[in-house]
């Protein structure tokens, strides 16, 4: 309901970026522009300052950042009023997931929740961790679910559930027979990894930490993008690896892995992770409820 070219003046000052605004509003970066220098020419003055492909507010742009971030406020809690009244939930929503929760625990959640929701318009972005919360560090997504520990003391993250990691090797593999494996088993072996800022790959060089010696002796074999071309590498015998239970039930219905669980046991949480001012509307505090109720369900412990 508020005014389009203050919408785009608040993500531009918000961000910092005309290209940032312009992939979070879903515009043109010239569209952007444009929507900014009306604005400039209404109070006829400029509200950004440009040097050097940087750009700052200006003494005007920074005051008219106080009051439009106040009047976002009051909007959101006038929707609110009003849809506590009549009970309606739409609304977009734009989520972000590192590849393994997206692949293995969001299509069960968000589909629940479009059925309960069927007027809310889910989008998802996929990354790995690090790249969704830089996603949520940059509001271009309005919830991140990430699978590793998050640096960033300003964005508030709430643990989902936990998720237990297991070595995975071929049947025939002389590991296969083993009721538990210790790390410094596994690294006797080919290890197949996921690349550096997956969610995966940094919790296994957290536990290889733990034991100094195990991690100079990590024999990497391949480095991939995804749990299914992990998957797929062990299957062919290229090397073993560690990964989440969740993604390889497939895989254990029909006999191509086994899965050895690891000694001491590795698990990690599932997190959700938002700016602190994220959740005013409706709609947002009702996904968050919903994944809360879901994870709750589903944890493993």
């Amino acid at each position: 309901m508020a005014d389009r070219r203050l919408q785009v003046f608040h993500t531009v000052a918000r961000l910092l970026s005309f290209t940032k605004a312009a992939e979070t509003l879903h515009m043109t970066q010239p569209a952007v522009t444009f929507q900014i220098r009306q604005l400039e020419e209404y109070f006829n003055t400029r509200l950004f300052d440009r040097t050097h492909n940087r750009i700052t507010l200006t003494e005007a742009g920074q005051k008219l950042f106080e009051f439009s971030d106040r009047i976002f406020d009051l909007y959101a809690e006038m929707e609110n009023a009003v849809r506590e009244i009549t009970g309606s939930i739409n609304g977009t929503l734009t989520i972000g997931a590192s590849t393994t929760i997206a692949e293995y625990m969001l299509p069960t959640l968000l589909g629940d929740f479009k059925r309960r929701y069927p007027e809310v318009e889910i989008h998802l972005r996929v990354s790995n961790s690090d790249g969704i919360v830089s996603m949520v560090e940059n509001n271009s997504i309005d919830l991140g679910v990430v699978e590793s520990a998050v640096a960033n003391k300003n964005l508030v993250v709430e643990h989902c559930k936990r998720d237990q990691l297991v070595a995975i090797a071929p049947p025939t593999h002389p590991l296969a027979a083993l009721d538990t494996i210790t790390i410094e088993q596994v690294l006797a072996f080919p290890f197949i990894c996921r690349e550096e800022g997956s969610g995966t790959r940094e919790v296994i060089n957290t536990y290889l930490e733990q034991l100094p010696t195990a991690r100079s002796s990590l024999k990497i074999a391949m480095e991939l993008g995804s749990p299914e071309a992990v998957k797929c590498a062990v299957e062919a015998n290229m090397g073993v690896s560690i990964v989440s239970l969740a993604t390889v039930q497939k895989e254990l219905k029909l006999g191509t892995l086994v899965t050895i669980p690891l000694e001491p046991p590795l698990y990690r949480p599932f997190s959700f992770v938002h700016q602190r001012q994220k959740f005013k509307l409706r709609v947002m505090q009702e996904l968050l409820n919903f994944a809360r109720s879901y994870c709750k369900k589903h944890d493993q412990l």
